[in-house]
């Protein structure tokens, strides 16, 4: 097995997207190391390690990476359509400068393989399922003209550690992700879980930014765990995949969808399109992924939203 006894540093691993990757590492008998900072762990394991680290900070970085075989960099921040309109520089700044320090980290402690995290919000607009090989035909929509083209820097600068170092940078460019311990946050949470929340809260009446008709394809988060141990294990040549669902389904379809799980039948649905929103329809082609990794998901939207809105009625009872 590709993982068992390697030394494995998930950064960000205390996050929504780093706690199922260290889940996934467990199965695959990995030594597994943490670095946290603000939050606390979610993951109890006997071979779960945890450091504190500042991951702006090299020497932080340098300590969190040093005896590790390899790294999964999910640490950083993500971008929901009222971040991007209210505070736009957070995420840029933050993702930038931790990916960044966590090369150079890897660069300096020859670490054998990092992988990083690009952005389908990088992808020019289009009304079809778009390839890897399009992210450069024009620019990000312009909703994420900012967060897109950050992204796009990152996998430049990731390209060039695996050019000029020994280090091996593997990319990985995820479609929208939910599942249990997202961000539900009223503030900064993206589509699904703030309309979990407000379902589950009997919002009524539930009001849902934009139109309905925005198109999107929704992926579960165990679902792109998987996804990322294989990208590591079998693409390390820098050349980045789309991870996604592969189907596609309506805003208002996942609004009724989370309505029934949550039981909130007696409601009206208000749909208001001066509010923010994000790109009217995104899709990623995921035949690259099929072909490399012989990836598929495994977890049906319907299976998934009813799992994640069943596991934040028992948290928020717990609460």
């Amino acid at each position: 097995m590709f993982y068992k006894g390697k030394k494995v540093l998930v950064t960000g691993g205390a996050g929504f997207v780093g706690t199922h990757i260290v889940e996934e590492l467990l199965k695959h008998d990995a030594k597994v190391r943490v670095s946290i900072h603000n939050r606390p762990m979610i993951v109890k394991d006997k071979n779960v390690e945890t450091v504190q680290a500042d991951l702006a900070n090299l020497g932080d970085c340098i300590q969190a990476v040093k005896g590790v075989d390899y790294i999964f960099h999910a640490a950083g921040a993500v971008a929901a359509a009222a971040v991007t309109t209210t505070n736009p520089m957070e995420a840029i700044i933050g993702n930038l400068v931790l990916t960044a320090r966590i090369l150079q980290a890897s660069w300096e402690c020859k670490v054998g393989r990092v992988l990083i995290f690009s952005s389908s919000t990088g992808y020019p607009a289009a009304d079809y399922p778009i390839k890897e090989e399009e992210m450069w035909k024009a620019h990000p929509h312009p909703t994420y003209f900012g967060y897109g083209w950050m992204r796009r820097y990152l996998e430049l600068l990731g390209e060039y550690v695996h050019s000029k170092s020994g280090v091996k940078v593997v990319i990985v460019r995820p479609t929208a992700v939910y599942g249990r311990h997202d961000n539900f946050n009223p503030k900064t949470s993206h589509v699904i879980p703030a309309l979990i929340r407000r379902a589950v809260e009997k919002e009524n009446p539930f009001v849902v930014w934009g139109t309905g008709d925005e198109v999107r394809d929704f992926l579960h988060i165990k679902d792109l765990a998987r996804a990322c141990l294989l990208m590591l294990e079998k693409c390390p040549d820098c050349d980045p995949v789309n991870i996604g669902y592969g189907k596609v389904v309506t805003v208002k379809e996942i609004v009724n969808a989370i309505l029934e799980a949550a039981g909130h039948n007696d409601r009206k649905i208000v749909f208001d399109s001066s509010k923010p929103t994000t790109i009217p329809f995104r899709m990623v082609d995921t035949t690259k992924a099929k072909r490399l990794l012989g990836f598929e998901p495994s977890i049906s939207l319907e299976e998934g939203l009813r799992d994640t809105v069943e596991w934040y009625v028992r948290e928020r009872s717990k609460a």
